[in-house]
């Protein structure tokens, strides 16, 4: 890994992110870049200006928000886009190449009910890049003790699990796997890929209706300091492709959520 990416936009909590941000790159020896996108709505096309105004304001506030945490002598860079996040954020990713975006599981306009607000859901639906979702106050340590969570052994290449390798090198930590058995599941699932059976301490096999239901099974018992799981359609939030909310019924824990891409190249 090389580059985060916090994408900052309305969150309430937007230091505490941030700052466990440069606390992880500084454990990694990372760069961080902040970003925020900006729309200029037709009505003030007229103002010609209106595009740079809204690109100084938006560096302004960044730079603020910056200056409120400690830097550990880690390189911050600022990035802001013109137009919608998701977009901005596939195209720093084709300029810098981002290994990781950590960010918030939601923002200030949405319900207490919710794990996942609209913002996050649609960078975690719609990107590629390896995410970390990191829940409102929770400061940065080591990971000891990984809970890597899937209805699906199949991995088409080595190099998804780079960010969970990488982790678990440099924390010496425990990964533990749980394969869960969903309905409809064939038996091309059972098949773990070896890369990810290489970094197995332990490999538990469960049978529930949903991944998330397996997790909260075994949750207590392997008392996990990060949880690992899959960007899938059919996978862990595959409720995310019915809509760009989730819903704390659907899914919630605690503690950190990686999620790896099954698609990056």
């Amino acid at each position: 890994m090389q580059n985060i990416l916090v994408p900052i936009g309305t969150l309430p909590n937007v230091n505490e992110t941030l700052q466990y941000a440069v606390d992880f790159a500084a454990d990694f020896s990372l760069k961080v870049y902040v970003m925020d996108a900006y729309n200029v709505s037709a009505k003030a096309g007229s103002l010609t200006n209106i595009s740079e105004k809204l690109a100084k304001s938006g560096k302004e506030r960044l730079k603020t928000i910056i200056s409120e945490v400690d830097s550990k002598n880690v390189e911050i860079n600022i990035a802001t886009y013109k137009g919608e996040i998701v977009d901005g954020i596939k195209e720093i990713d084709k300029q810098l190449g981002i290994n990781l975006i950590i960010l918030s599981p939601k923002s200030n306009h949405v319900h207490e009910d919710l794990y996942l607000g609209t913002t996050a859901g649609r960078i975690i639906k719609r990107t590629n890049i390896p995410a970390l979702i990191v829940p409102e106050g929770i400061k940065y340590k080591p990971f000891k003790n990984i809970l890597t969570a899937f209805k699906s052994g199949i991995l088409k290449r080595k190099r998804i699990l780079a960010p969970l390798m990488e982790i678990k090198m440099k924390h010496d930590a425990v990964v533990n796997l749980l394969l869960v058995k969903t309905p409809g599941y064939t038996d091309d699932d059972l098949r773990i890929n070896t890369a990810l059976m290489d970094l197995c301490y332990k490999l538990t096999i469960t049978e529930n209706p949903t991944t998330y239901l397996g997790v909260m099974e075994h949750f207590q018992s392997k008392q996990p300091d990060l949880l690992c799981v899959f960007r899938r359609k059919r996978g862990f939030f595959v409720k995310l492709w019915e809509k760009n909310t989730i819903s704390k019924s659907e899914f919630s824990v605690p503690i950190p959520v990686l999620v790896l891409s099954v698609k990056k190249d």
